[in-house]
């Protein structure tokens, strides 16, 4: 889209223009052109190949916090049975004097940053998500915003500038042979596609920087600004139109937070985790989950299935395996650790049980 209508600028229209300006200077249509295309590609890169901003995830949850409103605490939002302290789904910090709400991410199990979103396409948190642009294939964060900026204002330009020369050789044209539009059009069609394909383009393009100057200079993201829009909220992060240019544009870009090279060791526990502090067990091969911790929903168990786990526990002797004390958060420092005899037993337990409830629930329907 950006490289062949170049290339036949360059092969076609700049050909039958070079020797109508004096001293050679025709050529530098040629060579701005060129110039210009190289710098949009680099730009292209710098903004796709680029970190965004995406937020390591946790591989645990972390503790909630001692000082946590106990009032914000919900212990069924966790699905915790025993009524143990658990995480809030909000947490609110000031903003420039201004309250503002940050989310907890169950998928990368953290307290999202200000400005931090997580994209449901690349499935990371990414910091200051602007969106999800399909035409790079890249997340627009903190990270590569201005490059973004730069490759999308660079082309409105590279558009006008081959609109104008293009339309410059129709208008040459028309006037050397005394005709009209649609005949200089049939002398030159290359000039008259690049002028409708520039127009067009330059729409868009110039739109889209037109749309994104307004939000530098106001300090928003194109998130912030339809969430901002619906909710009816003052914008907290707007801190004058100077300070908001020299954020964008003349700010330090911090290193990225990911090491891409890193070798990513496997979880011992990803095929099978209990968590003592929810009283429960998962499996890979277990049916859908009676717990859905993002809609805060959860299916009621019947007392049976936990009577029958519990005579099953007892009759292969767990009691040697000695008691462990209950925790209600995950701890860092160490992870639980799980006898085998238990794996294999939640295991059975899971397929034996995990079709009855299936059967269940089919029978009451």
């Amino acid at each position: 889209m950006i490289v062949i209508p170049v290339i036949l600028f360059c092969a076609f229209v700049s050909q039958s223009l070079i020797n109508e300006f004096q001293h050679h200077l025709g050529i530098l249509i040629v060579v701005v052109c060129a110039a210009f295309t190289v710098y949009i590609i680099i730009l292209l890169f710098l903004t796709s190949g680029r970190d965004p901003g995406i937020i390591p995830r946790n591989l645990h949850p972390p503790n909630p916090e001692d000082d946590c409103d106990s009032s914000n605490l919900s212990a069924d939002w966790a699905g915790n049975q025993n009524g143990a302290r658990s995480l809030p789904p909000m947490k609110e910090v000031t903003i420039n004097g201004k309250v503002v709400k940050v989310k907890y991410c169950q998928t990368c199990m953290l307290y999202r940053p200000p400005r931090c979103s997580h994209c449901s396409i690349c499935n990371n948190c990414v910091e200051h998500f602007d969106h999800h642009c399909p035409w790079v294939g890249q997340c627009i964060g903190k990270r590569n915003y201005r490059f973004f900026f730069m490759f999308v204002s660079s082309t409105s330009m590279l558009c006008l500038y081959v609109f104008a020369f293009s339309w410059f050789n129709l208008w040459k044209i028309m006037y050397a042979y005394h005709c009209n539009l649609w005949s200089a059009f049939l002398k030159s069609p290359v000039s008259g596609i690049l002028v409708l394909y520039t127009f067009i383009a330059i729409w868009f393009v110039g739109g889209l920087t037109t749309f994104h100057l307004y939000l530098i200079f106001t300090n928003q993201t194109t998130y912030e600004n339809f969430r901002y829009r619906s909710d009816g909220k003052m914008n907290p992060y707007n801190r004058g139109f100077s300070h908001n240019i020299v954020e964008i544009f003349f700010s330090k870009i911090p290193r990225s937070k990911n090491n891409f090279r890193a070798i990513v060791k496997g979880d011992s526990s990803s095929a099978f985790t209990t968590s003592m502090a929810l009283g429960r067990t998962m499996s890979p091969e277990m049916p859908n989950k009676s717990f859905d911790i993002e809609t805060g929903k959860r299916q009621a168990v019947g007392t049976e299935d936990f009577e029958d786990l519990q005579s099953q526990m007892k009759s292969v002797g767990l009691e040697r395996s000695g008691t462990q004390p209950r925790r209600a958060n995950w701890d860092h420092k160490a992870n639980l650790e799980i006898s085998p005899d238990i794996q294999m037993l939640a295991a059975d337990y899971a397929m034996e049980h995990g079709l009855t409830s299936r059967q269940k629930t089919h029978e009451g329907n």
